[in-house]
């Protein structure tokens, strides 16, 4: 089984360097090997791209690097990024043998300006650690259940998000949505308190194939959310249900 900690954070609006400090206090304070924080959770959702924007060759990639190998842990979470020219609302995954790999958001929030600040990602990736593989989403993404589609190559969504608390029950509603259609556990991360712009409720949650939300959030505070990914148990229920097998083709036009 994999053991994953949810981190249900307030990030201090635009503080890098406070942010990482309350990073390592959180990575510290779990036994699990995966480590999951929420998008942006060095600055907050801002807009503010050019002012906060990390290299991928910088300090902040070196932190992380870091804490992964000092802690024996995974790490997960969004970052805003300056590449090739381009801002990126970019998901890091930051393994403790140094090496790194990412995701870019496809889908930018428009109602909040995203679409006009940073590029949208082109690829779907899928990682694996510790026999689980792994699909990234990004707040919004989880709207969309096309790009979030089960083609047999995953058995977990993480998703990472600043989903605001208008909209809690969406939120969800949605990751339920997603674990039950993609027969799959489904991680969401959620932020929590407030900036400048809007709040947020958290609701974060491990929610299981069947819909089942075990362990979630209690509350909107500052919290760690810890539960287990059961590879058996996903199988088997594969196995006796296999709803995958009737699934419609398709394929995506970028």
């Amino acid at each position: 089984m994999l053991k994953i900690a949810l981190v249900q954070s307030a990030p201090q609006w635009e503080d890098v360097a406070a942010n990482l400090r309350q990073t390592e206090r959180w990575i510290d304070n779990t036994d699990a090997s995966l480590v999951v924080f929420p998008e942006m959770f060095t600055t907050g959702f801002t807009m503010n791209a050019a002012a906060v924007a990390q290299n991928m060759g910088g300090g902040l990639l070196d932190t992380l690097r870091t804490f992964a190998a000092r802690y024996d842990k995974a790490l997960m979470g969004s970052v805003v990024v300056a590449d090739d020219g381009r801002y990126l609302n970019r998901m890091l995954f930051v393994r403790p043998d140094g090496r790194v790999q990412w995701y870019d958001k496809r889908h930018l929030f428009r109602m909040g300006g995203e679409n006009g600040i940073y590029t949208p990602g082109q690829e779907r990736v899928v990682w694996e650690w510790q026999g689980v593989r792994i699909l990234p989403l990004v707040c919004y993404d989880l709207r969309f259940p096309v790009w979030a589609r089960n083609c047999g190559d995953y058995d977990m969504i993480v998703v990472c998000a600043s989903w605001p608390a208008p909209r809690a029950a969406v939120w969800r509603t949605l990751l339920r949505a997603r674990a039950i259609e993609n027969l799959c556990y489904v991680a969401g991360v959620n932020r929590t308190g407030s900036d400048p712009n809007t709040r947020y409720n958290g609701d974060t949650a491990l929610v299981d194939f069947l819909g089942n939300a075990d362990p979630e959030a209690d509350g909107q505070a500052e919290q760690t959310v810890a539960g287990l990914v059961d590879l058996e148990a996903l199988h088997d229920f594969r196995e006796k249900f296999p709803a995958h097998l009737d699934a419609d083709g398709f394929s995506i036009v970028k």
